[in-house]
C-alpha cells in the first residue's frame, strides 16, 4: 500500500514530463503549424484564381481578335505579321457593316426568333420532363428512349421534308418558319427530366394530392418552383442556341424577306474581294447582344443552378 501509492503520484510528473517531451514546443509549435496551413490554402487558392484567368483570357482571344480585325482594313489584316493592337476605323466599319446587311430589322428579328424559341422550348420540356420524371402512363419507357433517340439523328436528314411543309404553307420568308420547328427540344426535355427526378420529391405531390390540388395547381405551386434553376439555364441554352442558327434560317429565309442576324451577315462577305474588316465589324455586332444578355442575367442563373443543387 505505502509503496504503490508513492509510486503511482511519482507515475504523474514522469508522465506530465514525457507528454511535455512529446510536444517541446507546446501550444506554440501547433500555432506554427497554422501559417503553414493558411499558406498552402492561400497559395491553392491563387494558383486556382491563375487557371481560371488563363481559360478566361483564352476564351476571349476569339472576340478580341474579332474587334481587332474591325478596327482595321482589309489591306492591313492580310500583312504579315497581322496587326494585334487597335485601329482607328471600328466606327466606320461598324457603320457600313450596320447599313450594308441591315443589322438592326435582322437584330430585331433575331432577338423575336431567339425569345419565342427559348419562352417555348422551356414550357414545353418542362411539361414533358415532369410527365417523364413523376406520372404514370402507359408506354412511358419507349416513348422516352424515342425522344432520346432522337437527338441521334442529324437535323439535316429532316431538312427536305420540313422545307416542303413549310413552303405548301407559303411559310418561306416569315419568322415563324424558323420557330415553330424550334419549340419542341428532345435535349430539353430530357434535362428537365433528368431535374426534376432528383429536385422533386414525390412525397410533395403526394401531400399536395392529399391537400385536394389538381394538376394544374400541382404544377403552379411544387413543379415550377423546384424546376425554376433548371428552366433558366436551358432557356439561356435555347436563346443562345437559337440566336447563332444559321443552317435552317439560310434556306428558309432571304435578305429580301425577314433574315434573322446570321442570315444577314451573308451579305457582308460577298463580292469578288470582300471586305473581311466589315466583315469582323457585322459579326461582332452580332455578338455583342449575347454579351448583354451573358451579364445581366448570368449571375442569376448560377445563383439559380446553386440553389438547385443545395435543395437537391
Amino acid at each position: 500500500m505505502t509503496r504503490g501509492g508513492p509510486a503511482r503520484r511519482s507515475a504523474y510528473p514522469r508522465g506530465g514530463a514525457v507528454r511535455r517531451s512529446a510536444h517541446p514546443h507546446g501550444r506554440a509549435g501547433r500555432r506554427g503549424a497554422y501559417p503553414r496551413g493558411r499558406a498552402g490554402r492561400r497559395a491553392a487558392r491563387l494558383g486556382a484564381y491563375g487557371l481560371l484567368v488563363l481559360f478566361g483570357a483564352v476564351s476571349l482571344l476569339p472576340l478580341l481578335w474579332t474587334a481587332v480585325a474591325a478596327s482595321r482594313t482589309t489591306t492591313r489584316l492580310a500583312a504579315t505579321p497581322p496587326p494585334f493592337r487597335f485601329g482607328r476605323n471600328l466606327p466606320r466599319n461598324l457603320e457600313i457593316a450596320w447599313t450594308e446587311a441591315g443589322l438592326g430589322e435582322a437584330l430585331a428579328n433575331t432577338a423575336l426568333v431567339a425569345g419565342a424559341v427559348a419562352l417555348g422550348t422551356v414550357v414545353c420540356s418542362t411539361l414533358a420532363g415532369f410527365a417523364f420524371a413523376k406520372l404514370r402512363f402507359r408506354f412511358k419507357g419507349p416513348l422516352l428512349l424515342l425522344v432520346a433517340g432522337t437527338m441521334l439523328i442529324p437535323p439535316q436528314l429532316g431538312v427536305v421534308p420540313l422545307y416542303l411543309l413549310v413552303a405548301r404553307l407559303r411559310w418561306t420568308d416569315e419568322l415563324q418558319a424558323v420557330i415553330l420547328p424550334s419549340l419542341v427540344s428532345a435535349f430539353g426535355v430530357f434535362f428537365m427530366r433528368q431535374h426534376l427526378r432528383r429536385a422533386l420529391p414525390s412525397e410533395l405531390l403526394e401531400a399536395a394530392r392529399v391537400d385536394g390540388a389538381g394538376l394544374g395547381r400541382t404544377l403552379w405551386h411544387v413543379v415550377l418552383p423546384a424546376a425554376r434553376p433548371a428552366m433558366a439555364v436551358l432557356a439561356m441554352l435555347s436563346f443562345v442556341a437559337a440566336w447563332n442558327d444559321f443552317f435552317w434560317p439560310v434556306l428558309a429565309l432571304t435578305q429580301t424577306g425577314n433574315p434573322t442576324v446570321q442570315v444577314a451577315l451573308t451579305g457582308l462577305g460577298r463580292g469578288h474581294v470582300p471586305d473581311q474588316s466589315v466583315v469582323m465589324a457585322g459579326a461582332l455586332l452580332g455578338t455583342l447582344p449575347l454579351l448583354v444578355v451573358l451579364a445581366l442575367f448570368g449571375r442569376h442563373i448560377v445563383g439559380g443552378v446553386m440553389r438547385g443543387a443545395v435543395k437537391g
